[in-house]
């Protein structure tokens, strides 16, 4: 199975998404995961090569492959359980590529008006793609939530514009937490450094509803 992890805007937090869906599935389901990293900035390649070196954490493999990648995924994806692509923040072949053969696309935004204004692009690449991918289905994820009450009206507009173009919103969502930076950091996931916090929670809540939905019910463009 291959998943994509992208998306326009920076800052989003694909790659933390990535690295976290990564571990999930590698205890989850015992898999034999692989994450190509193809943001030029090798976040995730950072964070395996910090992980790798810490004997208490499960290995992940990773790569880096830029470009048309388009073969290459599907043969990695008849070698390994899961792939997990990790792609920066800007529309590239890479991600284009990745997207044509993707089970799953996961696209995190905040809930800020420079995130949502990505959305008509994303949903005229998504649209694309699916001509040639028809089984693929994406999601945008609402990501580092502000968690003030007072702010939760934000996410619910979030969600709303979501759906104006189409696509589909996880109820599931992240919150702005201090967990997600400092676990990257030392090469681990939420799911590792707090299992019952409520990052880890988070986490599990956005793995479990995604891999619910069936590729062959996604929403049709």
């Amino acid at each position: 199975m291959i998943i994509l992890v992208g998306g326009e805007k920076g800052g989003s937090g694909k790659s933390c998404l990535a690295q976290n869906l990564a571990v999930y599935v590698t205890e989850t389901f015992n898999a034999n995961v692989l994450m190509v990293d193809c943001d030029p900035q090798r976040t995730t390649s950072d964070w395996i090569q910090a992980r790798n070196t810490k004997a208490e954490l499960k290995p992940i493999n990773c790569i880096q492959l830029y470009g048309k990648i388009r073969n290459d995924l599907l043969s990695l994806g008849e070698r390994f359980d899961y792939v997990i692509v990790d792609c920066g923040g800007q529309d590239n072949l890479a991600m284009r590529a990745a997207m044509s053969v993707a089970t799953y696309v996961v696209i995190p935004l905040r809930p800020k008006r420079r995130d949502l204004k990505t959305l008509p692009h994303m949903e005229d690449m998504l649209s694309t793609c699916k001509m040639v991918n028809p089984k693929m289905v994406a999601t945008i994820v609402i990501s580092q939530c502000p968690s003030l009450p007072s702010q939760f009206k934000r996410i619910l507009e979030a969600k709303d514009v979501v759906k104006s173009f189409g696509l589909t919103a996880l109820d599931a969502i992240t919150f702005n937490r201090n967990i997600y930076d400092d676990s990257e950091e030392s090469g681990a996931s939420v799911l590792e450094v707090d299992p019952e916090g409520k990052a880890a929670q988070e986490i599990r809540a956005i793995a479990k509803e995604l891999f619910a939905i069936p590729p062959d019910n996604n929403f049709e463009f």
